[in-house]
Order: C-alpha cells, then structure tokens, then sequence
C-alpha cells in the first residue's frame, strides 16, 4: 500500500537545493538566474501549468497538453546519439519561495547588471504538482523526453524568473512563445487573465478576447460553451470568428462607444448590447442556431462576422448615446429580414450572382458579400418605416 504524501506514519523529506547560479538584471524590475541543473531532477522542483477550467469557470494553468510525437522524437535521439545535445534553455518561472543569495565580488571587471551567488530552491519529495516552486514556461516537452530516457542523467540549462502571480507567469509564456507556432486559440483564452507589457498585436486582441471568455462562460449568455477554445474544444464557432465580429464592432460599431480608451472598458454595457443581439438572433433564426456549421452558415465565421456588423447597424439606427438597443428591438429588426437569409438551406440572391445556402466561406471576399447583402436588405426593408 502507498501511503499518502501527508501520512504521519511517513513524512515527507523536506530539503534545499543549492545551485551555482547567476542573477542578471533585465531593467529595474527584472531579474532572471541561470544555472545548470540534471534534467532527471527538474520534474522535482517545476512542474507543467495545464490549461484547464475549474467548475466554476475559473482558468487555471496556461500550457497545451504534451504532444507525444515531439517528446519520443526527442527521447530516441537522447537515447540513441552517442553526444546528445540540448543546448537551448528550459525556461521556469518560480514562486517567492525560490531565493537568490549573493555574493561579494571584488572582480572590478565584472558586468554591473552580473552577479554570481546560489539560487536556493525548497524540495519537498513526494510533493504534488500544486505544491511545487517552480512552473515550466517552455521546454515541457525537452523536460518530458529527458524524464522519460534511459539516461542516468543529462545536465540542462534553466532560465528562471520570479513571479508572484499567475498572471504574471501567464503574462511571460505568451511573450516567449509569441514568436513559436503555438495554437493562437490558446494564445487568445490566456489573454484575459494576462498582466504586464505585451506586443501591440496581442494587445489588441486582450479586449475582444474578454469579451469571447464573458460570452462562452456566463451562464446568461446566450453563447454559453457555444464558442469553442481550448477548454472547450466541442463549441461550434470558432473563435476566430468571434474575436474578429468583436473587433471591428469595437473599432467603429455598436462597441465603440464603451470600450473606454482612457476609463476602462464597459463591460457591463458591451455584454448588454452582446446578449441582446445573439438572443434575439436565437429566437429568430431557431432552426439555424446551435447546430454545426457545416449545416448552418449563421455558426460559419461567414454568419457570424456577417450579423455582427447587422447588430452595428441596427444599434446606431435604434440606438442614441445613453440608450442600449433591447432584445426586442433587436428581433423585431432581424425579423424584417429573416425571409432574406438562407443559412439551412436555398440560394443567397447575391447582386453578383447566385451562392448555394452553404457555397458560402470563411473568405475575405465572401465575409464582405455577406456583410453588404445583410446591410443592404436590412435598409431595403427598414429604411421606410423610420
């Protein structure tokens, strides 16, 4: 019988590991350590931040799951090369229980921003994952295939920060793998909960993609788990669509107006306007909605990047500055037009030419097809009545 890491009848060993190391200052704020460290024991101080969602919603972890082609490519090199060669670093970032002590140096030649010391790391053998210092950034897989070898052992580069939050850690896996090709589904689920400096083009997305996680996960939104991501791989619209729909309302649509540039974002009214529009699509479009793309274009990014830029419009005809469209409001516009769409089924009578109900793609010269043919009938069929 295995007795549980807790059990008074076999406490956990507690000890410090002690490692030569180097502390290099990266701006006022920043420090990062090098040191060298056997790849066998870095499982024991780091572990891997799994993204997930808890019950309550609530992100946890920021890492995509381990892909077993990559880790057993480079296991049978490490096992099978007589010189294996892993030269790049493992990043990691540890909590405040991880501490750098320095050492005087007379060595007047030395680098201001170098110091070398010890990095101290608490072990606790038999720990959990949640309990361990240390969260691998990059190089899960390296650390994997190193793990799961033959060798006795394989000394490894890690680079290491210090951070006291999740979302700082959060913060510092987008940047370093920005530039990889990593999935930017999962890029795009961690920037809500992201802080600190990013790139322009990721800061863009941080606010529509707020908006993507309130709609997927608020159990009022009528999208709810309808968006798929990375913890939620069975949504029927891509998130691509959604963010792009977000972005352009929030450029110069119904959006624009709460997206507070220098206040903050008004999440409480975007959310409204939100809500509003995809219920009243719901209720109006009942055969098209919730059902997989391929049978419905109003879940195709053609559909959706289409009525987002319908809900701008009818929000600046209903709307006025301190007055948010309903969902009344909403339907009864939409259904002025629903006989005009064909997203199940029949042909879309587009000015340029007839397109089977599901002829129509995800393509820039498509999405603006759609887009002029709903704004056109929308005023074709309103326009009189106001």
């Amino acid at each position: 019988m295995t007795l549980a890491p807790d059990s008074p009848s076999k406490p956990r060993r507690r000890r410090l590991l002690r490692l030569p190391a180097l502390e290099i200052q990266q701006g006022p704020n920043r420090r990062v350590y090098t040191f060298a460290i056997d790849g066998k024991q870095l499982p024991d101080i780091a572990t891997v931040s799994r993204i997930r969602r808890d019950d309550a919603t609530k992100l946890h972890g920021y890492q995509r799951p381990e892909s077993l082609a990559h880790v057993g490519a480079i296991r049978r090199y490490l096992d099978t090369d007589p010189s294996p060669l892993l030269p790049n670093a493992i990043v990691v970032a540890f909590d405040e229980r991880v501490r750098f002590r320095g050492k005087k140096s007379i060595d007047e030649d030395r680098p201001a921003f170098v110091r070398h010391g010890t990095i101290i790391i608490p072990v606790v053998v038999g720990a959990g994952e949640d309990e361990k210092p240390g969260f691998i950034v990059d190089g899960q897989q390296r650390t994997a295939a190193i793990r799961d070898s033959r060798l006795d052992e394989f000394p490894i580069c890690v680079t290491a920060f210090i951070a006291d939050t999740h979302a700082d850690q959060r913060s510092q896996f987008i940047l370093v793998n920005s530039t990889k090709a990593l999935p930017k589904g999962l890029i795009h689920e961690l920037l809500p909960e992201a802080s600190g400096a990013l790139p322009a083009s990721l800061m863009v997305r941080q606010l529509p993609a707020t908006l993507v996680e309130r709609l997927n996960y608020s159990k009022k939104s009528p999208l709810h788990q309808m968006i798929q991501t990375q913890t939620n791989p069975k949504g029927l619209i891509k998130d691509n669509s959604m963010l792009r729909m977000l972005e352009t309302s929030l450029d110069n649509g119904a959006l624009w107006p709460y997206r507070g540039d220098t206040a903050g974002p008004n999440f409480g009214c975007m959310l409204s306007i939100l809500n509003n529009f995809w219920q009243a699509v719901s209720e109006v479009f009942p055969d098209a909605w919730g059902i997989p793309p391929r049978r419905s274009r109003l879940m195709h990014g053609v559909g959706i990047i289409g009525m987002g830029v319908l809900m701008d419009e009818i929000s600046h005809a209903r709307g006025s500055a301190d007055q948010i469209t309903s969902e009344e409001e909403f339907a009864a516009d939409l259904k002025a037009i629903a006989d005009d769409c064909h997203w199940t089924e029949g042909t879309w009578p587009f000015p340029d030419g007839p397109r089977a109900w599901n002829g129509v793609e995800n393509t820039a010269r498509d999405i603006a097809r759609m887009q002029e043919y709903l704004i056109g009938r929308y005023r074709q069929r309103i326009g009189g009545r106001r």
